[in-house]
């Protein structure tokens, strides 16, 4: 459960998921908002208290000196961090012949590589500390295998990635009081889609909540995973 003035990094900050959860939280977290456009990050951070309140960090989290900068930031301006949610990440269109062989390896890049470098910059600083929670965006895409879909497979590994870090936590470190949790969303109206999907399905704004409600959960309680879907979605 956080404490007043806590210290929370949000990665993919400038939009969408991430943007509608550094909303919730601004008034309980200070916030070290990253992401890859800076003036989006800018903007936010400002309606946010400004640099009191709300850092913004130009960050590409698929390159590591950028993301151990973030985590340095993050100590150099607040002095501590106590929670990271690693949210930042895109989609493709599914299919195997479809976007360019660029695209899919920048997704697989943020999506996977990016969630591990993320928590590779910061687990040494919570390590020390013995405590911290790590919030990691995942999918339904994670869960099950969609057609044609390599988004699918970056999301899979996520997963997997959220999950090999509890269990380390757990076997490797038993005396720390570190939690994770996954976040796997069903479908979001964000841009993440080229057409958005409207009244069908969840909000940014739910997902922010279900951030909200992990971090909010007793020291004592690790709550790994969360899967939402909208009230239409079946798969």
């Amino acid at each position: 459960m956080s404490k007043p003035d806590d210290v929370l990094i949000i990665t993919g900050a400038s939009s969408g998921i991430g943007a509608a959860s550094a909303r919730k939280l601004a008034t309980r977290y200070r916030l070290v908002l990253a992401g890859r456009r800076p003036e989006p990050l800018e903007e936010l951070a400002a309606d946010l208290g400004g640099e009191e309140r709300a850092v913004a960090v130009t960050c590409d989290v698929s390159e590591w000196d950028q993301v151990e900068n973030l985590a340095a930031t993050a100590i150099r301006k607040f002095g501590a961090i106590d929670a990271v949610f690693a949210n930042a990440g895109f989609g493709a269109s599914r299919g195997f012949l479809e976007e360019t062989p660029e695209h899919w390896r920048s997704m697989v890049l943020t999506n996977v590589l990016g969630t591990a470098l993320t928590v590779r910059a910061t687990l040494p600083h919570l390590l020390e500390r013995g405590t911290g929670h790590f919030v990691v965006t995942s999918s339904i895409a994670g869960r099950r295998v969609l057609p044609g879909s390599l988004y699918s497979a970056t999301k899979f590994a996520t997963t997997a990635i959220g999950e090999a870090l509890r269990l380390e936590l757990r076997e490797l470190h038993p005396e720390n009081r570190i939690r994770v949790t996954l976040i796997e969303p069903g479908m979001v109206d964000t841009d993440f889609f080229d057409q958005r999907p409207g009244d069908s399905a969840l909000t940014d704004d739910d997902i922010a909540r279900a951030v909200e409600y992990a971090l909010d959960q007793p020291d004592s309680v690790d709550l790994n995973e969360i899967l939402i879907r909208p009230i239409r979605q079946a798969l």
